[in-house]
């Protein structure tokens, strides 16, 4: 696509976007069976709960937007979904045989893009398939942080925040796609060497953001200051302390090998817990 047409996505809404493209004027009918999803769509979970709720509600009052197309690439026979496939999934539970459409052509990154902007104007991503769509458009269509910022409508920062979060171990992504984890509980996680230790935290002690902002600030070791002096081996013992414990620990050492170890707490649950594994031990 010309970069001179981008304009802000999220701004300008489907209409706009299907304005970009040759469309039939009349709204068709086709079988459900007739139609793909599309291989494009960034969103991959789909909310059984509320896909029940809209079939219910296409059972009493059928579906009033039309599902958009195009003709499938691979199978001449059949329909790609571009926007809508949360509406063909929920006729199918309704019990449909066929539905309303609207057909157009469109290119894969145009596909890409209608799949974008439908879901993130109706908020139906997570933030990990949001940034997966991101990526998709770098990745594949060329498109820089500035580009895709433009034309989703949001800032750039928000665009890279959200790019980061794909750094974060599959564990944690997982987490935050079945919606354990928050995006803002995420953003706390990029970074962190123990991200799955905190995640599992995070989930088990029901912390909100605010708290977990204040829970890893135990793991922000000051490694700064004692980084060229300090013994790879007393930091690598330091690590496995922490995974294993979940709590700041600072080992010293002297020259003729004698030294201590210090242990960090926040309150005193966490000071009963380091009391607790020292009895438990000895």
């Amino acid at each position: 696509m010309d970069s001179n047409r981008i304009k802000k996505g999220l701004g300008r809404g489907l209409s706009s976007l299907i304005g970009e493209t040759k469309t039939e004027i009349n709204i068709n009918k086709l079988l459900i069976s007739d139609l793909v999803p599309n291989k494009y769509q960034p969103r991959k979970l789909f909310d059984e709960g509320n896909l029940e709720e809209l079939a219910n509600s296409i059972k009493e009052r059928g579906i009033i937007q039309p599902i958009i197309v195009r003709k499938s690439n691979e199978d001449k026979s059949k329909y790609e979904i571009i926007a809508g496939e949360r509406r063909w999934l929920a006729a199918q539970k309704a019990g449909l045989h066929e539905v309303p459409v609207v057909i157009t052509e469109a290119d894969d990154l145009k596909a890409l893009e209608f799949a974008i902007v439908e879901n993130v104007q109706r908020h139906d991503l997570n933030a990990i398939e949001e940034a997966k769509g991101y990526q998709h458009l770098i990745d594949d269509f060329s498109y820089d942080q500035e580009r895709v910022a433009k034309f989703i409508g949001k800032s750039r920062s928000h665009i890279a925040n959200c790019l980061r979060l794909l750094t974060l171990p599959e564990a944690v992504l997982k987490l935050i796609e079945i919606k354990k984890l928050s995006a803002g509980h995420a953003k706390i996680l990029v970074g962190l060497n123990n991200a799955v230790f905190v995640a599992n935290k995070i989930i088990e002690k029901n912390l909100s953001v605010r708290q977990a902002e204040n829970f890893v600030k135990i793991f922000k070791i000051k490694k700064q200051s004692f980084k060229s002096s300090k013994d790879s081996n007393l930091l690598a013992l330091e690590s496995s302390i922490i995974d294993k414990i979940g709590l700041n620990v600072l080992i010293k050492n002297k020259k003729n090998n004698s030294g201590s170890i210090v242990f960090e707490y926040k309150d005193l649950d966490q000071l009963n817990k380091i009391i607790e594994i020292i009895k438990s031990n000895y």
